[in-house]
């Protein structure tokens, strides 16, 4: 069966032609679903009934049943934790900050980093998720706001997984979010981060979507990358880099780089002045997360002292950094605290 928002606007439209169906209902469809946040074909009232008994037998909606919402003491963060038809489980985030309403995406069920700061990854990948099932998420959420009158208004692709690793759901997803006849989400608007898959990093460039692209860099260097992120032992420390600068020079979009800073490991002041001679010259945004606790870690959020001062330097040698304020820690919704859910 084919899932619905998986699909490009061009797809339905044949589809429905091979259904003897006019092609304007396509772009009914399309407003039901992505302007409305409407995922039951039953309310879809202006398409005849004959194409929505079609449209329930052959093409699927509806992929993920909210099964819990928790708001945040702040009601800043609100996450989301959806069931799967195959029965597994995901989370979502939405971060609330003035006028901003930004989603943050999973793409994976677990997640094969194993992040030494990230309960995503603890059981490692269970499973790539379906174009659809990534879509649907942002649907979905979307839904969750127009009943307030807001709509989202930024994506995220932080949540559990390693994007790019589910490259070919990844970029169909994006496509559909992308595309003028279904969400129509502007590109500038959203970013994907990735721990540093290389092949892919440099294989999105080329799509022609020119997305902004976040890369979890979390430390000067090798050692001490390959410490906190496994992953890195699959590409050299250089090779990383370099695919971002070109990434950023290829699309004309700033880097981003993530830094969760854990005390004793990558927070010191030798760290921040080998960090800002790394990224001396570049167009970049350095993203300082301090730590969020998860369990079975011995690892600790550094001071805000510390935090400060490591800002500070490279501040003073002229590289532009952000220190990111936690919200959701009380519902586990921060940083590296979605987990994955075997049951509920």
């Amino acid at each position: 069966m084919r899932e619905l928002c998986g699909l490009y606007a061009k797809e339905v439209k044949s589809f429905f032609e091979m259904e003897g169906e006019k092609g304007f209902r396509a772009g009914q469809l399309f407003d039901w679903v992505y302007q409305k946040g409407v995922l039951d074909y039953e309310e879809m009232l202006n398409l005849p009934k004959s194409l929505r008994e079609i449209l329930k037998e052959k093409v699927g909606i509806g992929l993920l049943t909210l099964t819990q919402i928790q708001d945040s003491e702040d009601q800043e963060t609100v996450k989301f934790l959806w069931k799967l038809t195959c029965g597994g489980f995901i989370e979502s985030v939405l971060i609330m900050s003035g006028e901003r309403r930004t989603v943050c995406v999973s793409s994976q069920v677990g997640c094969p980093a194993r992040c030494a700061f990230c309960a995503s990854g603890k059981e490692g990948l269970i499973r790539n998720l379906t174009p659809a099932e990534i879509v649907e998420q942002v649907v979905q959420i979307n839904a969750f706001l127009l009943k307030k009158g807001e709509k989202v208004s930024h994506l995220v692709f932080m949540g559990m997984g390693e994007p790019l690793e589910n490259y070919g759901s990844l970029i169909r997803a994006l496509k559909v979010l992308i595309d003028p006849e279904l969400f129509h989400f502007s590109p500038r608007k959203i970013t994907v981060s990735t721990v540093g898959m290389v092949p892919n990093m440099k294989r999105l460039m080329t799509e022609g979507i020119k997305i902004n692209l976040a890369l979890s860099l979390h430390a000067p260097n090798q050692n001490i990358r390959k410490k906190i992120v496994p992953y890195a032992r699959k590409f050299s420390f250089e090779e990383v880099h370099q695919a971002a600068k070109d990434y950023a020079r290829f699309t004309k979009r700033d880097m981003t780089y993530e830094y969760v800073m854990i005390q004793g490991i990558n927070d010191g002041e030798d760290h921040a002045k080998e960090l800002a001679t790394l990224l001396k010259g570049e167009q970049c945004t350095v993203n300082l997360i301090p730590f969020n606790p998860i369990p079975g870690t011995h690892l600790k959020r550094p001071e805000a002292g510390a935090i400060e001062t490591f800002k500070n330097i490279l501040t003073e040698r002229g590289v532009r950094s952000t220190w990111r304020y936690t919200k959701g820690k009380d519902i586990a919704a921060a940083c590296g605290q979605l987990a994955l859910k075997k049951n509920f």
